[in-house]
């Protein structure tokens, strides 16, 4: 496994491009499964979640969809909120669709929580949400649980695969973990 560095910190390679490639395929057929003859709408969260997303797109499989794209924020510099701001708001019309949240990572669920909630006020029939990793042991938010998930993770900070470091990293084909 390679490593690399970036900003001082080390990181070992965890996830290589043919476990993310099975995780999202695994996660594509359960959609797949799950969206057979309706027409979903899928919202990706920028900026992260858009690697994951055209990956997972690609892999479904006689799913007529929809795709969008929202870029939101509950931070404000290294500190959270708790309410989300919505630098690019959403532009379409969710109302009596079936919305698939695409997220790069769910932690807290903090983001999830408000973004279901979100949909649900603006009229939407149903709100899932794919993620490609979720730590379980970080949630706080019991309805921001994903119901499709790509690999599971502890509490580590993991760059690459769209997510970054400082905006940073965002290409790397692999997955890395922080090493100690």
């Amino acid at each position: 496994m390679k490593t690399i560095e970036e900003q001082g910190y080390t990181f070992q390679e965890w996830l290589l491009p043919e476990q993310i490639a099975k995780d999202v395929a695994q996660v594509a057929d359960k959609i797949s499964a799950d969206y057979a003859g309706k027409e979903p709408l899928f919202v990706v969260v920028l900026n992260g979640a858009f690697v994951f997303a055209a990956d997972l797109i690609r892999a479904l499989k006689g799913v007529r969809c929809e795709v969008t794209f929202i870029r939101v924020s509950s931070y404000f510099g290294m500190s959270t909120t708790g309410q989300l701001q919505f630098i690019v708001p959403l532009q379409q019309v969710v109302e009596n669709r079936d919305v698939v949240i695409l997220e790069d990572i769910v932690d807290t669920g903090l983001t999830i929580h408000q973004l279901k909630a979100h949909m649900r006020g603006l009229g939407a029939s149903s709100v899932r949400v794919a993620t490609m990793l979720f730590k379980p042991g970080k949630l706080e938010y019991e309805d921001a649980k994903p119901d499709y998930v790509g690999h599971e993770l502890t509490d580590e900070f993991v760059i690459g695969y769209g997510l970054d470091f400082d905006g940073f990293v965002r290409n790397l084909p692999s997955v890395y973990k922080v090493k100690k």
